[in-house]
C-alpha cells in the first residue's frame, strides 16, 4: 500500500475527510472517520468485521511525530488545512489477492499492481477490485496521476510516502516534508525512482494470480473464497457453526487460539466453539475444482496463443508465469499443459534471444518435468538436451543454475540418462561443476545429484571416469554383477589415469584386481592385468599393489610353461607390470614369493629370469631386462644379481643385446650393463674386447646426432666405467674411432650445438672419462701422443677445470692433466749446446755459450701446452690451484696430484716451487695439510709440503706456523711408512727434528 496525504491529527482528518474510504488489507472498506473512532475507542488493530490482524495501520503514522518529519510552519495568513483548501488524499490500495507472490515461496523482491484514485462508496466493489498491471501505458498513467497529486500541494502542505504490501511491514520512502520547491523536487525523484525500479524488475516475476484474474471467464464467487485468506479454497472445511474456511487457514487460527491461551472461536462470529473438528466440504470442493478447470482451460488456450504468435516479452513472461503457477498446484495441471501441447512451445523459448524469456522457460520446464515422465520425454525431444547443456557453460549464473536443475529433473528418468550422457561435453561440464569451489552450493549439489542419476548408464560411468570421477566405476567394479565388474575392469585398463588417481584406485580396488588376476577366467585375468599395468606405472601405487600381493602371481605366470601357461600377450603385460613394480624401489629382499621364502633376488629366480630373457620375444625381453635394471639400481640387491649373472655365465648373452635392432631392448641392455659394470668391469671389458660387433654398436649409439638421449648417456657411461688400465680395450676403442667421436661431442656440447636436456650432464661426464683413457697409455705410444696433440687434449682438460658444479668432469680433467704433465719432461725440446772446439781452449773468448731464451723454467726446454702438455705454458696452474678450495675431496685430490708433477725429481723443484708461489698455490696446500680431510689428501699434501720446504726462504717463513708443524707431527706419528718418512724430512726442514741421522732405515726401493 502506498499512501499520500496531508494529515495532522486524527480529529482533523475525520473532520476534513468525512466521505473518504479506507480499504484494509482484508478488503473490507470503512469511512475514514469511522475506522479511526473504532481504533481509538477499542485500542484494537483488527478488522471490525473479520477480526483479521493488520500487518500495519496506514493511518497510524499520524499518532506520533517522527524526528525526521518537517515541523508545521504557520505562514501568516495561510491556513494549514482550511475549509477553503482541498486536502488531497490518494490511497493506492492493494487487495490481498493482488499480492504478486507464489505460494510457499520466498521472494527477495516482488512487484505490486496498484491503482491511484480515491474510491467512492458507490463505486466500491467489496470483492475482486479491478487490478491494473504496472506495465506499458498503465505505468505512465500512474506516474502522471502521482505527479498530479504532488503538483497540487503547496507550502502549507506536508507529504509522506509509505510503501507496503500484505507480506511486509510498511516502509517510509519519505518522511513528512513541507512541499516547498526543494520538497517537490525530492518527492518527484523518489516517485520516479520507485516506479522505475518496479518497471525494471517487471521481468515476469509478477503475480500468477493477477494473470489468472485477468483471464477469468467466470467470476469468483464469494463462497469460493476463504474469509481468512481471501483466496480461492482448495480444501474447504466447515467448523461447528457451519462457517467454511480453507483447512490450513482455520487450523492455523485454532493453533493461535491455543498458543495465546484462548478458547477456540469462530473467526467471523467470535463465538466460542465446543469442538475444533473439521468437516470436509466435498460438494464445494468439487464445484471449485470444476470451476478451476474451466477457467484454466481458457487460460491455457490463451497462453498457447500467446506463445505461438510471437507476442511481446511481457506477454510471453506472463504466460510462462501462469503455466508455472498452475503446474505447481496440481499434477492434473501438468497433464493439461501436456495435452495442450504447450511443452514443445516452452522448449522452443530456450532459443529465444531474450535472456529473461530463456531463464523463465528453463524454470517452467523444470517445474513441468518434476514427477512427470511424459513431460520429460517431450522436453528431451529433438536437440533440446543439447540446448540445455549449452546453458551449463553460460556466462550468466542464473541460467546455469536453472539448466542444472532441469537436467537433474530429466536425469531422474532412466530412459533419458543415456541421451543426456550422449551430448558431447555434458558429463565433463557436470563433473567440473560438481567439483567447483566457486559455484553456488545449490548448483554444486544439483550437478552432483545429476551425475548420481546418470550413473545408471554404464556409458556415462565410463565418461565420468575419463573426466576424473572414478568412484562410480569403482563402485560398479566392487559391487556390480560379474558381467558389469568385468566390463569395468576392462575399461579401467583403457583409461589414462593421473598419478593421484592411480593411488586412489590402488587403495580402493587394488586387492580386488589382484584377486581377479589370480582366480578369474583368462578373459578376466587379461582385463585385470591391463588395469594393473596402468596402476603400477606410478611408484606409490605400485607399492600399494605389492602390499596387495601382486608379486607371487606375476612371477608364477611368467615362469609357468606347458598347458597352463598364459598366452604370450598376457605374459608380456605381466612382465610390464613386474618391471613397473620393481622400479618402485621396494625392499624386494624381504618379500617372499612362495612357501620356500624365495624372493626376486634369489639366485634361482634370477636364473629363471635370465633363461626367460634368452628364450622369448623382444617385447618380453625388454621388460625382463628392465626388471633386472630395477634390481641392479639398488645397492642392496645389485650384489645378488651380479652373483647370479656370474654363476649362470650370462655375461656374453647380456652383452649381445647391445646389438638388438629394437631400441628399447638395446637401451635396457646398456643400462643393465652400466649398473653391473662397477662390480664386473673386467669381465665386461674382456667380453667387449673379444666379441665382434657389440663395441661398435655402443660407439654407433654414442655417435647418433638426434639430440642427447638416455641411451647415449648409458652407452658412454658403460664405456667410462670400464678400467682405464685395460690397454687392449683402449686400443680397440682407438681402432673404432671412439675417441674422435667423443672429442667432437664434447666440443659440440661446449659450443652449445648439442643439447640434451636432463641427460647432457651424464653424457658429458662419460665423454670426458672416455677421453681420459688416452692419457693412461701415453708412455711409449707415439700414435696416442700424436692424437692427444691433434685434439689438444691438454687445453681441453684445462678448460674443463672451470666447469663448476660438474665435480666428475673437474676431477677427471685434473687426473688427465696429471697424466699429461708427467710426459712433459719427455716431450719438451731441450736445446742442444754444441761442444767447444779445439781453438776455443786456446781462445776462451770464443768458447762462451750462447744465451737461449724461451725455455720452460721447470723443464728447461721448449714447452707448449699442445706439444709437450706443459701445465706452466698452458696456464693450467692457476686453474688447478683454484680447484684446491673445492668442497669435493676427490676433486682436491686430483688437482693436488696434477700440481705435484711440477715438483717431481726429474724437473727443477725450486722453479716448480716458485711457480706455485707465484700462482698463490702454497697456502692452499698448507691448508690441506692442516685440515687433514682424508688420508690420501694428507699423504699428497705431506709430499708436496716437503718439496716446498726445500726452499729455505719458504721454510723459514713456515717454521713459525705452529699449525703446519703440528700437522707434520701428526703425519709423522700416524701416517703409513712412506708418509712418516716424508714427514720426517719435512720436519727437518723446519728444524723440528735434528738433521744428523734418519730415524727410519730405508725399506725397499
Amino acid at each position: 500500500m502506498v499512501g499520500f496525504g496531508t494529515v495532522e491529527t486524527l480529529a482533523r482528518l475525520a473532520g476534513v475527510l468525512p466521505s473518504s474510504l479506507l480499504i484494509l488489507l482484508c478488503s473490507h472498506a470503512f469511512h475514514f472517520p469511522c475506522i479511526i473512532a473504532h481504533v481509538m475507542s477499542h485500542a484494537s488493530l483488527a478488522c471490525p468485521i473479520c477480526f483479521a490482524s493488520w500487518c500495519h495501520a496506514p493511518f497510524l503514522f499520524v499518532l506520533r511525530r517522527r524526528e525526521d518529519d518537517t515541523p508545521v510552519v504557520d505562514k501568516g495568513g495561510e491556513q494549514q488545512l482550511g475549509l477553503n483548501r482541498v486536502a488531497v488524499i490518494a490511497v493506492v490500495a492493494i487487495a490481498a489477492e493482488a499480492a504478486l507472490l507464489s505460494d510457499e515461496q520466498r521472494h527477495r523482491s516482488y512487484k505490486v499492481a496498484l491503482k491511484v484514485k480515491e474510491p467512492s462508496i458507490g463505486s466500491f466493489a467489496p470483492l475482486c477490485a479491478p487490478i491494473d498491471l504496472m506495465t506499458g501505458e498503465k505505468l505512465r498513467m500512474s506516474k502522471r496521476a502521482m505527479r498530479l497529486v504532488i503538483s497540487s500541494l503547496g507550502l502549507g502542505d506536508r507529504l509522506s510516502i509509505v510503501a507496503c504490501s500484505a507480506a511486509t511491514s510498511a516502509k517510509r520512502l519519505l518522511p513528512l516534508r513541507q512541499m516547498s520547491r526543494q520538497g517537490h523536487r525530492t518527492v518527484r525523484q523518489i516517485v520516479e525512482r520507485f516506479l522505475e525500479e518496479m518497471a525494471e524488475s517487471w521481468d515476469g516475476g509478477h503475480s500468477d494470480d493477477s494473470f489468472r484474474d485477468s483471464l477469468y471467464t467466470e467470476p469468483i464467487y464469494e463462497a469460493f473464497l476463504c474469509p481468512l485468506t481471501r483466496q480461492v479454497m482448495r480444501d474447504p472445511v466447515s467448523i461447528e457453526n457451519g462457517q467454511t474456511f480453507e483447512r490450513d487457514a482455520i487450523e492455523k487460527w485454532f493453533k493461535e487460539c491455543r498458543d495465546s491461551g484462548r478458547r477456540p472461536t469462530c473467526p467471523l462470529t467470535h463465538e466460542e466453539l465446543k469442538s475444533t473438528d473439521l468437516n470436509p466440504s466435498i460438494a464445494l470442493r468439487n464445484t471449485i475444482e470444476e470451476w478451476t478447470k474451466r477457467n484454466e482451460a481458457v487460460q491455457l488456450d490463451k497462453a498457447c496463443r500467446t506463445l505461438s504468435l510471437g507476442n511481446s516479452e511481457i506477454d510471453v513472461l506472463q504466460s510462462l508465469n501462469y503455466i508455472t503457477h498452475i503446474c505447481q498446484k496440481s499434477r492434473y495441471s501438468k497433464h493439461a499443459v501436456h495435452n495442450a501441447e504447450l511443452v514443445p512451445m516452452i522448449s522452443s523459448m530456450l532459443k529465444s534471444g531474450n535472456r529473461k524469456v530463456r531463464l523463465k522457460a528453463l524454470e517452467t520446464l523444470c517445474i513441468i518435468a518434476e514427477g512427470d515422465d511424459d513431460n520429460k520425454e517431450v522436453i528431451a525431444a529433438g536437440d533440446n538436451i543439447r540446448t540445455i547443456v549449452k546453458f551449463l557453460s553460460h556466462e550468466h549464473s542464473q541460467e546455469r543454475e536453472e539448466a542444472v536443475s532441469l537436467l537433474y529433473e530429466l536425469s531422474k528418468s532412466e530412459s533419458l540418462c543415456e541421451k543426456i550422457g550422449g551430448v558431447s561435453g555434458a558429463i565433463l561440464i557436470l563433473v567440473g561443476m560438481a567439483s567447483s569451489k566457486s559455484a553456488n552450493i545449490l548448483t554444486v549439489e544439483r550437478a552432483d545429484k545429476t551425475l548420481e542419476n546418470l550413473e545408471k548408464c554404464e556409458n556415462n560411468v565410463r565418461q565420468m571416469a575419463e573426466n576424473g570421477r572414478l568412484q562410480p566405476l569403482l563402485t560398479l567394479l566392487l559391487k556390480g554383477s560379474p558381467e558389469t565388474r568385468l566390463s569395468m575392469v576392462s575399461y579401467l585398463g583403457e583409461l589414462v589415469l593421473s598419478n593421484d588417481v592411480k593411488v586412489f584406485v590402488a587403495q580402493t580396488a587394488g586387492s580386488v584386481l589382484v584377486d581377479v588376476m589370480k582366480s578369474g577366467s583368462n578373459l578376466a585375468r587379461e582385463a585385470a592385468l591391463k588395469s594393473l599395468n596402468q596402476i603400477s606405472s606410478y611408484e606409490t601405487s605400485a607399492k600399494i599393489l605389492i602390499h596387495a600381493g601382486i608379486l607371487p602371481p606375476l612371477v608364477k605366470y611368467l615362469f609357468t610353461v606347458g598347458i597352463n601357461q598364459l598366452p604370450m600377450r598376457m605374459k608380456e603385460v605381466s612382465a610390464t607390470i613386474l618391471a613397473n613394480v620393481v622400479s618402485s624401489g621396494a625392499n624386494f629382499e624381504s618379500i617372499p614369493l612362495d612357501q620356500d621364502r624365495r624372493t626376486l633376488v634369489s639366485e634361482d629366480i634370477v636364473h629363471n629370469l635370465l633363461h626367460l630373457i634368452n628364450n622369448t620375444g623382444p617385447a618380453i625381453e625388454c621388460k625382463l631386462l628392465q626388471v633386472l635394471v630395477g634390481l641392479t639400481s639398488s645397492a642392496t640387491t645389485v650384489v645378488n644379481i651380479v652373483a647370479a649373472i656370474k654363476s649362470s655365465g650370462a655375461t656374453i648373452s647380456l652383452i649381445q643385446f647391445v646389438e638388438a635392432p629394437q631400441k628399447d631392448v638395446r637401451m635396457a641392455s646398456i643400462k643393465l650393463l652400466q649398473n653391473i659394470s662397477p662390480y664386473m668391469f673386467q669381465e665386461l671389458a674382456d667380453a667387449l674386447r673379444s666379441t665382434g660387433g657389440q663395441l661398435s654398436s655402443l660407439i654407433n649409439v654414442i655417435a647418433e646426432d638426434n639430440g642427447i638421449s638416455e641411451e647415449q648417456a648409458a652407452a658412454i657411461g658403460l664405456l667410462a666405467d670400464l678400467p682405464e688400465s685395460d690397454t687392449g680395450l683402449t686400443r680397440r676403442l682407438l681402432e673404432e674411432g671412439a675417441f674422435k667421436i667423443a672429442f667432437s661431442k664434447v666440443v659440440s656440447i661446449r659450443q652449445g650445438i648439442a643439447r640434451g636436456g636432463r641427460f647432457v650432464t651424464r653424457f658429458l661426464e662419460g665423454l670426458v672419462r672416455v677421453l681420459s683413457r688416452l692419457t693412461y697409455i701415453l708412455e711409449g705410444e707415439p700414435e696416442v701422443i700424436a692424437l692427444a696433440r691433434e685434439y689438444s687434449l691438454a687445453s681441453l682438460f684445462t678448460d674443463l677445470l672451470q666447469m663448476n658444479e660438474l665435480d666428475k668432469v673437474q676431477r677427471v680433467s685434473a687426473l688427465s692433466l696429471q697424466n699429461l704433465s708427467k710426459q712433459s719432461k719427455h716431450l719438451t725440446q731441450v736445446p742442444v749446446v754444441p761442444e767447444p772446439r779445439f781453438f776455443c781452449s786456446i781462445f776462451p773468448c770464443l768458447g762462451k755459450q750462447p744465451v737461449i731464451t724461451g725455455l720452460c723454467r721447470v723443464h728447461h726446454g721448449f714447452c707448449s701446452i699442445k706439444h709437450s702438455f706443459c701445465l706452466l705454458e698452458g696456464k693450467a696452474v692457476e686453474k688447478l690451484v683454484a680447484c684446491l678450495d673445492h668442497t669435493n675431496e676427490k676433486v682436491v685430490e686430483a688437482a693436488l696430484a696434477a700440481l705435484c708433477t711440477l715438483l717431481d725429481d726429474d724437473g727443477d723443484i725450486d722453479q716448480g716451487v716458485s711457480v706455485l708461489d707465484e700462482a698463490d698455490g702454497i697456502k692452499p696446500i698448507l691448508d690441506i695439510l692442516r685440515d687433514n680431510r682424508t688420508e690420501i689428501l694428507r699423504q699428497k699434501a705431506v709430499w708436496a709440503v716437503e718439496r716446498i720446504l726445500r726452499n729455505d726462504d719458504i721454510a723459514n717463513e713456515i717454521a713459525g706456523d705452529q699449525n703446519v708443524g703440528t700437522a707434520l707431527v701428526e703425519a709423522f706419528r700416524h701416517g703409513d711408512y712412506r708418509t712418516r718418512q716424508i714427514a720426517e724430512r719435512a720436519l727437518k726442514h723446519v728444524d723440528k727434528l735434528p738433521n744428523f741421522s734418519g730415524i727410519f732405515t730405508k725399506k725397499g726401493g
